[in-house]
């Protein structure tokens, strides 16, 4: 027994080994990068003068500190970033990261990201289909054995169309520790096996639970665990100083923001907090700026597979909104698309829009719950492009 577990635990660190080789040569290559074959189209914003001293550039900034004056009265707190082509036209932070000390929010105060996290889930499972690691149409029990639905896919666990029932309704907490993991999850889907919601691919159905197997492939696959390989192959190689995924057994870091009620009472921990690639990622608006560029010109992710993951695949009921692969989307009829993801997680509200048409993004983070941060959006598009500011509550998006 000794000489079987010491050899799987050596076939395991080759594994690994040969897995960090491969991404490591694939990452570091000294070639100029090849010509996007889908190239982002430039669409109805268009900035000409990034002068901050230009009357266009004063307009904007006037319109958008206007409306966060409200926005704050209102009882927003936290940070946001405009970006355009590259450029930042707006970056502000508002309010208090951590009450009991009195920290405000500044450039290097992290968020908990909530279901944006599922953006860079996303990116990570995008990353190694690219290096031929995987492959999204593998059963995802070539990856995970023990998961107990043999028809369920990457791609639907991405897409939300596997049927998996969400696993924060029904985790108990656990015993012996404080925290769940990813492991936990992928234990307890094994010995339980509940009930799909729907036969796999058939409907969507937004749960947690897709992205917390999404996670836990990643470490089946890389043979690293998972805030070790988004550090070392996501955050790093796209200059995300500030971004980490939480381990909530470890002593917090200083700069991360706290979380709050409405009320600013502190929204406490839980046994979930220990579970990641559904949530979990701590950063700011400036790192997921680095995130939203990286996203053209092949710069990390191929186009033909961002393709992929912006295309919607739920039809079954109509209207413009619908589900990439780790991207929430509204598809319109002239053929626009916004590309976005927001989360709420206690009272973290996030919000990542990407017009990439336009290659105009919008991020809002917030550390004390407040609903209308998801209105924010389409609110800022509409003060930057002149239009009307009224906003439509048919589209209210998703949280």
């Amino acid at each position: 027994m000794f000489i079987f577990e010491a050899m799987t635990t050596i076939t395991r660190n080759i594994r690994a080994i040969l897995i960090l080789m491969i991404l490591l040569v694939s990452c570091s290559s000294n070639g100029k990068p090849k010509a996007p074959d889908n190239a982002p189209r430039f669409g109805k914003v268009s900035i000409k003068n990034f002068d901050t001293s230009s009357p266009e550039y004063k307009l904007i900034q006037y319109k958008l500190d206007t409306f966060y004056k409200r926005q704050v009265q209102a009882g927003f707190n936290g940070s946001v970033l405009i970006g355009y082509k590259g450029h930042v036209l707006y970056e502000n932070y508002f309010g208090i990261s951590q009450k009991e000390s009195g920290v405000m929010w500044d450039s290097k105060t992290q968020s908990q990201l909530a279901s944006t996290s599922k953006t860079l889930t996303s990116g990570a499972i995008l990353l190694l289909k690219d290096k031929g690691l995987l492959n999204l149409d593998d059963y995802v029990t070539k990856y995970l054995p023990s998961f107990p639905y043999p028809n369920i896919t990457v791609r639907m666990l991405l897409n939300h169309r596997s049927g998996l029932p969400d696993y924060i309704h029904f985790a108990a907490k656990p015993v012996g520790k404080l925290y769940l993991d990813n492991d936990d999850i992928v234990n307890l889907f094994a010995t339980k096996k509940p009930a799909l919601k729907f036969t796999p691919n058939t409907k969507f159905n937004y749960s947690n639970s897709n992205f917390a197997m999404l996670a836990s492939i990643v470490e089946s696959v890389s043979g690293m665990k998972f805030d070790y390989f988004m550090k070392r192959f996501v955050f790093t190689p796209l200059g995300m100083k500030n971004t980490f995924v939480i381990d909530p057994n470890k002593e917090r870091v200083c700069t991360a923001s706290f979380c709050y009620k409405a009320n600013w009472q502190l929204d406490p921990e839980m046994h979930l907090d220990g579970v990641a690639g559904d949530k979990g990622i701590y950063s700011t608006v400036e790192d997921l700026y680095k995130w939203d560029q990286a996203l053209y010109g092949n710069k990390f992710i191929k186009q033909s597979t961002l393709q992929e993951a912006f295309k919607p695949y739920s039809f079954e009921t109509g209207g413009v909104k619908n589900y990439g692969l780790g991207w929430r989307m509204l598809n319109y009829e002239d053929g626009s698309k916004i590309v976005y993801h927001n989360g709420w997680w206690h009272g973290n509200n996030t919000c990542f829009y990407r017009f990439i048409d336009d290659n105009f993004t919008i991020i809002v983070l917030g550390n004390k719950f407040n609903k209308s941060i998801y209105r924010q959006p389409l609110q800022i598009y509409n003060l930057v492009m002149g239009n009307d500011s009224t906003y439509n509550k048919e589209l209210e998006p998703d949280e």
